[in-house]
C-alpha cells in the first residue's frame, strides 16, 4: 500500500516539477542574486563612548587626524582603553602610494603587530586603515597585488573599527579602499573579502561642527553611491531598498543640514542616509558616474563628492526605460517621469551651487571625448546597465558638453 502511496506522489511530484520548469522557461526564470554584509554596526549618539569596550584588552593602532578635536579623542581613547602601539595621524585627503608606504612602514617601527586598527575619521581614515592592514609594515606587497591581481593570498588583515566622522563614504561597510597614485595620475581600488571592518561605529555627534563645504560633499558622494548602486549590474533587491531610502533622504535633508550644520537631528539623518547608501553599494560597487569622476579629480582637483555627482543627472536621462526593479527603485526616488526627475535632480544641484556640466568645472570640452571612453572601458564603467551612446546622446541633448557623435 504505502509503495502505491510513494508511486502515486513521485508521479505528481515528477509532473509538478517539470511543469513547473517548463513554465519558468515560458515566463523566464529571475536570476538568483544574494546580498552580504558582515559589518556588525552600532548607530548612535555618543556611540564613541563605547570604542573602549569594543577594544575589549586587545593592542591596537589608533589611525586619525592631527586636528585639535581629534587630539581631543585621541586622548579619551587612551585614558579609556590604554595608550595605543601606534598613532598615524598625517593622513592625506586622497591617500596616496608615495604617503602611504611610508605611513605603513611605521608598523615596522613597533614592537608587535597591534591586534585591531582604530580607523577614526572620514573616509579618507578608513581607506588608509584599510591599506595598514593589509600591508602589515609592507605597502610593497600591496601595491604589487593592485598591480598586477596578483599577492592576495599574502596580504595581512588586522580586524579594523571604524568609527566615520562624516557622512559621505560608507567606508565603514565596504571591503575595499581607494589608493591613489598621483605621480602616474592613476587610482587603484584594493578589494579584500577580509578588509570589511570588524564593527562600525556611527556616531552623528561626531559629525557636529563640520564645515559646509566637507558637508556639502560628504553627502553627494552619499548620494551618487546610493543611485549608483541602482543602474549597476550587480544591484539586487536588498540593495536597491537601501539605496532608495538613502537618496530619498539625502534629497529631502541635505538641503536643510547645509542651512543648519548644528541640527544634531539632521545630522543623525544624513548619517542613516550616508550609511544605508555605504550598505547599498558594498554589494554592487559603484558604476559610470564615479569612473568618469577620478580623471577629474586628479586632472582637474574637483573635490570627489562634486566630481562623481555632478553627472548623475544626465546618467538618469540615459537610463530611463531599463525596467525592472531598478528602473522602480529610480521612480521611487524621482518620481514616474524620470525625465523630470532628472530636471529636478539638475535643480537640486543647481540650488546647491553644483552645475551639471563639465564646463562648469573647468573641464574643456576636448577632454570630456577621452574622459568618457576610458570611464566606459574601466572597471566601474563596466558596471553600469546602460551604454556610452545612450550616455552621449543624452549629455549632448541636455547641454552637457558640445560633442561630435562620430566621434
Amino acid at each position: 500500500m504505502f509503495e502505491i502511496i510513494n508511486l502515486i506522489y513521485r508521479y505528481f511530484s515528477d509532473t509538478l516539477f517539470h511543469e513547473t520548469v517548463m513554465r519558468a522557461k515560458v515566463i523566464g526564470m529571475k536570476k538568483m542574486w544574494s546580498y552580504n554584509n558582515p559589518v556588525r554596526i552600532l548607530f548612535g549618539n555618543d556611540g564613541f563612548a563605547s570604542i573602549a569596550s569594543l577594544i575589549d584588552g586587545r593592542t591596537y593602532a589608533l589611525v586619525t587626524y592631527p586636528d585639535a578635536p581629534f587630539q581631543t579623542l585621541t586622548e579619551y581613547l587612551t585614558e579609556a582603553a590604554g595608550k595605543p602601539l601606534i598613532v598615524v595621524n598625517d593622513i592625506a585627503p586622497n591617500p596616496d602610494c608615495m604617503l602611504l608606504s611610508e605611513q605603513s612602514a611605521r608598523f615596522n617601527s613597533v614592537t608587535s603587530r597591534p591586534e585591531v586598527i582604530v580607523a577614526l575619521g572620514g573616509g579618507s581614515v578608513i581607506d588608509s586603515a584599510k591599506v595598514f592592514a593589509a600591508a602589515a609594515g609592507d605597502f610593497g606587497k600591496v601595491l604589487r597585488h593592485l598591480e598586477t591581481g596578483s599577492g592576495g593570498s599574502g596580504l595581512s588583515a588586522i580586524p579594523i573599527i571604524a568609527v566615520p566622522t562624516t557622512a559621505g563614504t560608507g567606508s565603514e561597510v565596504t571591503s575595499w579602499a581607494t589608493v591613489w597614485d598621483e605621480q602616474r595620475g592613476l587610482k587603484f581600488s584594493l578589494v579584500r573579502d577580509n578588509l570589511y571592518p570588524e564593527i562600525a561605529v556611527i556616531d552623528p555627534t561626531l559629525m557636529l561642527g563640520k564645515p559646509y563645504g566637507l558637508t556639502l560633499a560628504t553627502g553627494l558622494d552619499a548620494l551618487s553611491h546610493s543611485i549608483e548602486s541602482i543602474w549597476n549590474i550587480n544591484a539586487n533587491p536588498v540593495s536597491a531598498r537601501h539605496a532608495v531610502a538613502a537618496a530619498s533622504t539625502i534629497l529631502a535633508d541635505l538641503p536643510k543640514l547645509l542651512r543648519d550644520l548644528g541640527n544634531l537631528d539632521l545630522r543623525n539623518r544624513i548619517a542613516e542616509a550616508s550609511l544605508n547608501a555605504g550598505l547599498a553599494f558594498s554589494n554592487t560597487k559603484t558604476a559610470i558616474a564615479h569612473n568618469l569622476s577620478y580623471p577629474i579629480t586628479l586632472g582637474w582637483g574637483v573635490q570627489h563628492g562634486i566630481a562623481c555627482s555632478f553627472a548623475l543627472p544626465t546618467v538618469l536621462r540615459s537610463v530611463i526605460g531599463v525596467g525592472g526593479f531598478r528602473e522602480t527603485a529610480l521612480k521611487q526616488i524621482f518620481g514616474e517621469d524620470l525625465g523630470h526627475g532628472a530636471d529636478n535632480l539638475t535643480d537640486f544641484l543647481a540650488s546647491l551651487g553644483v552645475g551639471h556640466r563639465f564646463a562648469d568645472h573647468s573641464i574643456p570640452d576636448a577632454a570630456c571625448i577621452k574622459i568618457i571612453d576610458e570611464a566606459f572601458n574601466g572597471e566601474r564603467g563596466k558596471n553600469f546597465i546602460g551604454s556610452k551612446e545612450s550616455f552621449l546622446k543624452a549629455a549632448t541633448q541636455s547641454g552637457v558638453f558640445n560633442c561630435n557623435l562620430n566621434n
